[in-house]
């Protein structure tokens, strides 16, 4: 009896270190694939659709701005400097005063909610509710975001070929201080592994909370558990689902403010780590969806969705390693093989995306990022009583950006 007990736990084990194996694994497989389909020139799944139609598609812009107002005036200045034009703007100042919000131009408007909603959800549902006209799709920015002349022209072209949701590429806005480069870091690694190449394997891309593009029927039906945290977790799981594939726009490009603090950064990733717990029942019945319904883009979706976040993975594979390095020298080598293929894939691919000698410098504080989201896991519970904003200080408008990168 006894035998038996000890070999269901090792057993039980074994297959949860294959699966911390496997995704540590998949960055320097996105790598190996990435390599492959610029070697031999295959286009990308968007480049081999056909235009379906020639519309315009009308665009309802949402931006949400929480307790702060500076930052809307660079974003509506990046909108109005768009190389396209169908679309209309709605500001949702939320706990904050508008009276510097004045726009001489007929696309936009400026809501203020008569009670304070402390929501990005509710300030989203605020906007829905107040549109001027039952536009085609809505795509949704935070106050300090900053898009580029082409991106709306992007987001139509991908609605042209059929696509009813798709996540834009993200720039870090500033990278000048240790921080904002760690965050960026962490941007350029995700973008690659869960969006750049699933889209280029004609897989479904994560969406992130800011710069996503969706169908706005697709967006009506969905219903939140709550409105603190989560909003893009949600969004995906019910997206995914409802559609073929959730594109990624690589050229739609939108500039993003990185922290530039400890403390804003224990606060983000505090949200980020009890959005995943929170959804976590939403990821695995993706995952079992997709193997009732054969689906390997579902399969793959739930199971990466699934995944903790990446600093608690890495803290089980370095404890493992430990472990088997008393007990068995095979699973401790392989682990050793596991942990520098994930470094060597991390490195190479914060080189070939990231384009700027300073995030090689900080790939050595790399720990203090990892220590920092440690803190924020302990104080988790906070994330489910207060919406925990991220601080901005970065005033930029885009001409003086795009003349600089």
């Amino acid at each position: 009896m006894m035998n038996f007990f000890f070999h269901t736990i090792f057993f039980i084990a074994l297959i949860f270190e294959a699966i911390l194996a496997i995704y540590l694994l998949i960055p320097l497989f996105s790598l190996l694939a990435y390599g492959f389909v610029n070697l031999f020139k295959i286009k990308s799944p968007f480049e081999r659709r056909v235009f379906l139609d020639n519309k315009n598609y009308d665009f309802g812009i949402i931006i949400t701005a929480h307790q702060e107002t500076k930052f809307v005036i660079p974003l509506v200045d990046s909108i109005i400097k768009q190389t396209y034009s169908n679309f209309f703007i709605y500001v949702i100042a939320d706990d904050c005063d508008p009276a510097s919000l004045k726009f001489d131009n007929e696309q936009i408007i400026v809501l203020k909610p008569l009670r304070a909603l402390h929501s990005k959800i509710k300030s989203i549902h605020y906007g829905f509710a107040h549109f001027i006209r039952k536009h085609d799709a809505v795509i949704i920015l935070d106050a300090d975001n900053l898009i580029h002349p082409s991106f709306l022209d992007v987001m139509n072209n991908h609605f042209r070929k059929g696509y009813r949701v798709v996540q834009a590429q993200f720039k870090p806005k500033n990278i000048d201080s240790n921080y904002a480069r760690m965050d960026a870091i962490g941007d350029i690694f995700n973008f690659f592994i869960e969006r750049e190449i699933r889209m280029r394997l004609n897989l479904s891309a994560t969406i992130w909370g800011s710069g996503v593009a969706i169908d706005r029927e697709l967006y009506e039906n969905i219903e939140y558990k709550d409105s603190l945290g989560g909003f893009d977790k949600k969004l995906q799981a019910h997206l995914v689902q409802r559609v073929d594939r959730i594109g990624f726009a690589p050229d739609a490009i939108l500039f993003d403010e990185k922290i530039s603090s400890g403390a804003s950064l224990e606060n983000q990733r505090t949200r980020w780590i009890s959005s995943y717990f929170k959804y976590f029942k939403e990821s695995f019945k993706i995952f079992v969806n997709g193997i009732k319904k054969a689906d390997f883009n579902l399969i793959y979706f739930g199971f990466i969705t699934l995944r903790p976040p990446l600093f608690i993975v890495l803290g089980c594979a370095f404890l493992f390693t430990i472990i088997n390095y008393f007990i068995n020298s095979y699973y401790f080598y392989s682990w050793l093989i596991v942990l520098f293929s994930f470094l060597f894939s991390f490195v190479a691919i914060v080189i070939i995306k990231g384009k700027d000698s300073r995030f090689i410098q900080t790939l050595f504080i790399i720990p203090v990022f990892a220590l920092r989201q440690t803190v924020a896991l302990l104080k988790i519970k906070k994330a489910k009583k207060s919406f925990l904003k991220t601080q901005h200080s970065k005033l930029v408008f885009i001409d003086d950006l795009i003349e600089t990168k």
